[in-house]
């Protein structure tokens, strides 16, 4: 039995932030910005909840699914911004698309998420304990950056993407692997809040994302290719086999890197970074989307699907689409 996506679907924030935007409430350019990373633009939420906009990225995986909310045997949520610390972004969901019969829970593996999310969604599909389950990964990540820190704001944009996940006898996930590096955790960084009670005071002040930009790098472009390469010795595949590789959209030199070092032409990795910029958890499942709207997969196709970032963490899965 194996784990097939059969519906994908995406939403971003109505507000568009340009580079040109940017630079005229920081000192930065277009130029400056666009030369180092490939972004230009990033969408912004300004109304928008992160439930709602993972409500409506699901909503259109289930209906290219042809799957019904209630038949739906578990929702899993990637996340690390989700709208409130109680009820997860998964149980919002539930509640907002009723589907009454899912399990919900969250998972936060940063970047990652979305892949320990679609990973977790195999194991339980492949154990025989669930048939159908909505896989979404999602941020509100603008609401975290310190926007005076003009080496991390610019990074990063707002969005969610989903996809359903259902049993299949000859198509689906056919590897995964998965790692996580804590002792270098502290290269991406954000506090949580600090120990406030009857016997200690802390500062209210908000905590807000911090990153070692060259010690992330580093580890994107070293773990990444080798997390691929291991997938694809599980499926007794070779890079070769792989119609497009679907990767996280941190930055357009990490991924220039790791199709040099897999020797695989850039053509082969599509890119929504120009005008997404860096979604975290909704990174992987928001281009999912973006080339499945734009018939650039094809029934037989083998995929690579690959994430890393905080924690450290990374994970890559092949599948046959």
């Amino acid at each position: 039995m194996k784990s097939r996506i059969c519906g994908t679907g995406s939403m971003l924030p109505n507000r568009v932030v340009t580079n040109d935007d940017l630079s005229k409430i920081m000192d930065t350019s277009d130029e400056w910005i666009r030369s180092r990373t490939g972004i230009c633009s990033r969408h912004l939420a300004v109304e928008e909840s992160l439930t709602e906009l993972a409500a409506q990225a699901s909503r259109k995986a289930l209906e290219e699914a042809g799957v019904k909310p209630e038949e739906l045997d578990m929702i899993l949520a990637a996340t690390l911004s989700a709208d409130k610390l109680l009820p997860c972004l998964s149980c919002e969901l539930q509640r907002e698309l009723g589907a009454v019969n899912a399990v919900a829970f969250d998972i936060n593996a940063a970047c990652s998420g979305f892949m320990f999310a679609l990973q977790t969604a195999d194991m339980y599909i492949k154990s025989g304990q669930c048939q159908r389950i909505l896989v979404v990964g999602g941020e509100i990540l603008s609401k975290l950056m310190d926007w005076n820190d003009r080496s991390t704001c610019v990074l990063f944009g707002d969005g969610a993407g989903a996809a359903v996940v259902r049993a299949d006898e000859e198509y689906g996930i056919l590897s995964s692997v998965q790692g996580s590096d804590g002792a270098k955790g502290d290269a991406l960084l954000c506090e949580g809040r600090r120990n406030n009670n009857p016997y200690v005071s802390n500062s209210t002040d908000l905590p807000y994302v911090s990153m070692n930009g060259q010690e992330v790098y580093k580890f994107a472009v070293r773990t990444v290719p080798k997390a691929i390469l291991e997938a694809l010795q599980k499926a007794d595949l070779t890079v070769e086999d792989v119609d497009l590789f679907v990767l996280h959209q941190a930055n357009i030199r990490i991924i220039e890197s790791v199709s040099k070092r897999l020797k695989v032409p850039m053509e082969k990795f599509p890119s929504n970074l120009e005008e997404c910029g860096n979604i975290s958890a909704g990174s992987v499942p928001i281009l999912l989307d973006y080339v499945n709207q734009r018939g650039m997969l094809h029934k037989g196709d083998k995929i690579v699907l690959a994430g890393f970032g905080a924690g450290l963490t990374w994970g890559a899965s092949v599948l046959t689409w």
